[in-house]
């Protein structure tokens, strides 16, 4: 708290004592242990943004030994392949026969796997069951595959499935990215 210094006299008679008063000093502890109460409870009474993410549904874990699998018509799906450099293809056609002229290139913009999507799915014969097979290549990065998956949420897709490239596949991506860019 505050202290008041008296200076005492030195023995003088006969005259009147006056203490003389200097500058309080106030104590400072109180006024650091409030602002640290008051720091602690804005704290823990702010609420911290939640992150934004993505929900990825993923199937259930079954002890049987062949997945349930089911056919669906080719043009209920579009398959996109991803590559290096940036690079992704799309085709719509069966697998077993997918050549490396059957492999479009495009890019990641609205214009480009975007549009290709919102085309195929506008064409398809049922457009609640159209679904998007994504195939990312060895060489295809993370960036890729976050982009692609934002692809999906901009565009509406439920149904999209993320798997290997088949052998197949890979001899035609593998021609195809032999190939310059846009040819």
């Amino acid at each position: 708290m505050a202290e008041v210094q008296v200076k005492e006299s030195g023995g003088k008679k006969g005259g009147k004592v006056r203490s003389k008063k200097g500058g309080g000093k106030p104590d400072m502890t109180p006024m650091v242990d409030l602002g640290f109460l008051l720091l602690t409870f804005f704290i823990f009474t702010t609420t911290f943004s939640k992150p934004n993410m993505m929900k990825l549904n993923m199937p259930e874990k079954t002890d049987e030994k062949k997945p349930e699998t089911t056919e669906s018509k080719v043009s209920n799906t579009i398959t996109i392949v991803m590559g290096k450099d940036d690079r992704i293809f799309w085709y719509q056609k069966p697998l077993a026969d997918v050549t490396v002229d059957d492999l479009m290139e495009t890019d990641y913009s609205a214009s480009g796997i975007r549009a290709e999507i919102n085309k195929k799915r506008a064409s398809a014969i049922d457009t609640s069951k159209f679904t998007v097979i994504i195939k990312p290549s060895n060489e295809a990065t993370f960036e890729n595959a976050v982009d692609i998956l934002d692809e999906m949420e901009i565009t509406g897709n439920k149904r999209f499935a993320i798997v290997d490239l088949m052998p197949q596949e890979q001899k035609a991506y593998e021609e195809r990215m032999a190939r310059p860019k846009g040819q």
